[in-house]
């Protein structure tokens, strides 16, 4: 089995990765390789469907973002978490119980816990 280092189209993260691996990702992504949080945020935007969004615009749209945001990390991830938030509010308020104020004190996405995944500027280190 041979590993191979591959990088990120969107965030630019480096990952060592199986041949096979990457080219199942490749085809779920236009034929552009993504980090598993960049997936993630592109599956999440199609999944979605406020506005018609296939997976091609999704990719786009994930990697414009990320570019907007490569020159400064600490913007990046404090605007990204911004951004996430403001994102998340629907959704934490359709789950919510009115008596709650609307956030319920947390954030949950499909029923779990919101950890730091920067809904569109995405970055960590893994390894598949």
């Amino acid at each position: 089995m041979d590993i191979e280092l591959a990088k990120c189209e969107c965030c630019g993260l480096k990952e060592d990765c199986t041949q096979d691996y990457i080219t199942e990702v490749k085809a779920k992504f236009e034929g552009k390789w993504l980090c598993g949080l960049c997936s993630e945020a592109v599956r999440d935007e199609v999944d979605r469907g406020k506005k018609p969004s296939g997976m091609e615009e999704a990719v786009k749209a994930h990697m414009s973002f990320c570019r907007k945001y490569k020159s400064n990390p600490a913007i990046r991830v404090a605007d990204g978490m911004r951004q996430m938030l403001r994102r998340r509010s629907g959704d934490l308020s359709s789950s919510s119980s009115p008596s709650s104020g609307g956030d319920g004190g947390r954030l949950f996405v499909k029923g779990r816990p919101l950890d730091f995944c920067c809904d569109f500027p995405a970055e960590t280190n893994a390894s598949h």
